[in-house]
């Protein structure tokens, strides 16, 4: 069983909730979303850095127990090209929970009018068993966020 924390402080929602088919309908893996209260993003585990995005909106990881985990900050952020993102950490970086990967500009991007879900996907999820969700309304950086196995 490998454990996931949350990344960010906020509210949890269904991933089935959230405003991107992409995410709701799962095509790139179960999982869960939170709607962040402050701007940074943390590593939800001990692993690797396996894919920073240009624009640094999104960011792969790898656990040590080789979960593959997809967390993409807000939805259609892709299209400010980097604007109110900063990158703590790059590409084969290798990060403990905790550390701090992200930070961005949560209420310029609010203002901006982009909706801030951030989306925490198991992109390999079909090589589990269950992947059991907190019973949260609201979370901080650390809590236990997925049960996976």
């Amino acid at each position: 069983m490998s454990k996931i924390y949350s990344p960010l402080n906020g509210s949890v929602k269904a991933l089935e909730l959230v405003d991107d088919v992409a995410f709701s309908e799962k095509m790139m893996g179960d999982g869960i979303a939170v709607t962040p209260s402050s701007g940074e993003l943390f590593a939800p585990a001990d692993g690797e850095i396996t894919m920073l995005f240009p624009t640094k909106h999104a960011i792969g990881l790898t656990t040590k127990e080789g979960v593959e985990l997809l967390i993409h900050i807000g939805i259609d952020t892709v299209s400010l090209n980097g604007e109110g993102f900063n990158a703590n950490v790059e590409q084969n970086d290798q990060v403990r929970k905790g550390d701090l990967l992200i930070s961005f500009d949560l209420k310029g991007i609010l203002d901006k009018g982009y909706d801030m879900d951030t989306m925490i996907v198991i992109t390999n999820s079909d090589k589990y068993i269950n992947i059991k969700r907190c019973g949260y309304d609201k979370i901080v950086v650390g809590e236990e966020l997925l049960d996976i196995l």
